[in-house]
């Protein structure tokens, strides 16, 4: 049975060893979400694993079929443990092949930096047969794009200028994702139930409660997510209904 895709969910696949052993603080993740959010895409889903055939090969095969766009960052170096080039072919039943392009891209780089173009770094062109390269302005070495998977490099720098100059122009931008929050001065559990009923009766919003803790002040922020905006301000007046009437401290 063929899954259906929401049209504007996607997932991000985060792929290293160095990122699950605590010694790699991951940014990438942050600086997707908020360019898919601005896009008007849902992250719906994030996946780290390392740098594990078998678990990168499961990873990309479950998370194609369910959601438009999948983006990967991580593994595409010139390292032994830089293997996410060769998990996407096997994933899709692709040749890994030196890409011309991509070669040319490289002799050059290395030509204009007097560094020799050995075979470690070699292994940068080698991409899954008939993907299309992501641009690469700061290192060269591009990613690459195959069916519905971007694949990008784990270096923030670098994921980043591929993100910005090559793979959010050719997106196309789904409805604009409202957001607005209300800070409360009481701890969540006094306002958990309401939120529960609320969130009940709005199910074409997300509704999210994220305590804080800094005394003296001490409180929840509760943030509102929609396509709607009208839909979010009618919640936050019942909201602000209930509390003036709790004689809960809050400001908007």
């Amino acid at each position: 049975m063929k899954l259906k895709k929401d049209f504007n969910t996607v997932a991000i696949l985060i792929i290293g060893n160095e990122i699950l052993s605590g010694k790699t603080q991951d940014s990438n993740l942050n600086f997707i979400a908020k360019r898919c959010n601005h896009l008007g895409y849902l992250v719906k889903e994030v996946r780290v694993v390392r740098d594990d055939e078998k678990q990168i090969i499961m990873a990309l095969k479950d998370l194609s079929k369910l959601y438009i766009h999948v983006f990967t960052t991580g593994g595409i170096g010139p390292t032994h443990d830089d293997i996410t080039a060769e998990c996407v072919a096997k994933a899709f039943n692709r040749k890994l092949v030196l890409n011309k392009k991509a070669h040319e891209l490289l002799i050059n780089h290395y030509k204009n930096l007097k560094i020799e173009l050995n075979e470690s770094r070699l292994k940068m062109a080698m991409v899954p047969a008939n993907a299309k390269l992501i641009k690469n302005s700061v290192s060269s070495a591009p990613g690459f794009k195959i069916k519905n998977v971007w694949v990008l490099a784990g270096v923030p720098k670098i994921m980043q200028a591929m993100f910005l100059e090559d793979i959010e122009p050719k997106l196309n931008k789904g409805k604009k994702i409202f957001s607005k929050s209300i800070k409360i001065f009481k701890p969540e559990g006094d306002i958990a139930k309401f939120l529960s009923e609320l969130q009940i009766d709005n199910k074409n919003i997300d509704i999210g409660s994220y305590p804080f803790y800094n005394p003296p002040n001490i409180g929840t922020t509760i943030i509102f997510r929609g396509y709607e905006n009208n839909n979010i301000n009618n919640a936050i007046k019942l909201l602000c209904k209930h509390l003036t009437k709790a004689k809960i401290q809050f400001l908007k």
